[in-house]
């Protein structure tokens, strides 16, 4: 637990120590129209593939809208839409969604013991870190160290993310982070664990 403590503020510092551009909600809205067809109006998408940016930080969104634009994060429809976005629209687009509201979800029933355990415990044995330790009890993640918030969203994309990390497909993730911690969990975890955060508020 030091050592994810110490991680943190390591990664805290980084992050608050970056220079953003400060976001405009209303102009995120305006430019917003063209995220609607995938993320929903407001943000809070319909398909489960597609993730509810409804209510994440800002500057988490500006970052990935970054990564997506250099390449650093691997999405063919993302790498397109984000080739044209100055830093100004990401961090009024990053306003825009952060001033939305999220959904919530329900997690499915036979999923939630282990989803729980493995959400707010971790699993000592095989060194999975608990996800509360960075995104919080409730899943609202920490803004100073750009964890995103995760309660409420769609399983099956909070699994597919856990798989890419696992594979190393994705790789944005700060210090390696995420890699690390999904590269030791199983199929089963991974699964009960994205299940449990969509019903997570």
């Amino acid at each position: 637990m030091k050592q994810i403590l110490t991680l943190v503020a390591v990664v805290g510092l980084a992050a608050t120590g970056a220079a953003h551009a400060a976001g405009d909600a209303a102009a995120g809205k305006a430019k917003s129209v063209t995220c609607a067809a995938c993320h929903g109006p407001d943000g809070n998408s319909v398909a489960p593939n597609f993730p509810k940016i409804a209510g994440q930080h800002a500057d988490y969104i500006a970052k990935q809208l970054a990564d997506y634009k250099s390449g650093a994060r691997q999405n063919p429809t993302m790498n397109g839409m984000a080739a044209p976005l100055s830093e100004q629209d990401m961090a009024d687009l990053g306003a825009f969604y952060a001033s939305q509201k999220a959904s919530v979800g329900s997690a499915a029933e036979d999923q939630v013991a282990l989803g729980e355990s493995i959400y707010r415990a971790g699993n000592p044995e095989s060194g999975v870190s608990a996800c509360a330790a960075c995104h919080g009890p409730s899943g609202v993640g920490n803004p100073m160290a750009n964890f995103p918030s995760l309660g409420g969203q769609h399983a099956e994309y909070t699994a597919a993310q856990l798989n890419m990390f696992r594979s190393g497909a994705r790789a944005n993730d700060a210090a390696s982070m995420m890699r690390g911690v999904a590269k030791k969990m199983t199929d089963a975890e991974i699964e009960a664990v994205s299940q449990y955060i969509q019903g997570l508020h």
